[in-house]
């Protein structure tokens, strides 16, 4: 998709919010950011670092550090937004990985072991929507397929500007990637509102650029 494309939609929204970094210093985590994780390993660092491929130029946030703990998860919450129903969308590059070369998107976020989440993966080329509770992560499967299916396939391009989004309403969540919709997944174990923010595991280092916040609740 591309950025003017991405704008017009998001005009079309008079609730949406985006972030885009730009303002804030680089090697810093951002005002109104903070940093958290789930499982164990060496701390997350996040922190703005500039790229001339930005979407939105100069700045991104980023996931720098390489521990390549597997059960890893390093989180990066927006805490000036809370919210039940409405949708998400960031542009993400993963830069490197040899574990994990993943970018996801955090909802009805309540702390580092309760939440949901979508992510996308550059090694497996799929996405996945999960849930965290008390500090469990579990796949939740798409609708129409079987039981215990894991995600959808799904070219995901490493090194490359992709844009991945969530819309979430009630117990009914639709995934979107590049703007093409490819599932919907029906949960219930979260129902109230919560933060929002972004995810990565183990040695992921991927950039987030042009985070949207479209509040329907």
């Amino acid at each position: 998709m591309t950025r003017i494309v991405y704008l017009l939609i998001l005009a079309c929204s008079a609730s949406a919010q985006m972030i885009n970094f730009d303002s804030a210093k680089p090697g810093t985590v951002p005002p109104d950011w903070t940093v958290a994780m789930t499982h164990e390993g060496g701390a997350p660092k996040w922190e703005i670092v500039a790229d001339p491929s930005a979407p939105s130029k100069p700045n991104v946030l980023a996931q720098t550090s390489t521990d390549n703990t597997s059960g890893r998860f390093p989180l990066a919450i927006y805490e000036k937004t809370s919210l039940t129903n409405g949708s998400l969308s960031v542009r993400f590059k993963t830069i490197s990985g040899e574990r994990d070369q993943a970018a996801g998107l955090v909802w009805r976020y309540t702390d580092p072991d309760n939440y949901y989440i979508v992510r996308a993966n550059a090694l497996e080329d799929n996405v996945v929507l999960y849930k965290v509770e008390g500090g469990k992560r579990l796949s939740l499967e798409p609708k129409g397929t079987p039981s215990k299916t894991y995600g959808v396939k799904h070219k995901v391009p490493k090194q490359t500007w992709s844009t991945l989004k969530v819309t979430f309403d009630g117990p009914r969540f639709e995934v979107f990637f590049d703007a093409a919709r490819i599932m919907e997944v029906e949960d219930r174990t979260f129902t109230g509102g919560g933060k929002a923010g972004f995810w990565t595991k183990a040695d992921s280092v991927t950039y987030f650029d042009d985070f949207v916040i479209d509040r329907k609740n």
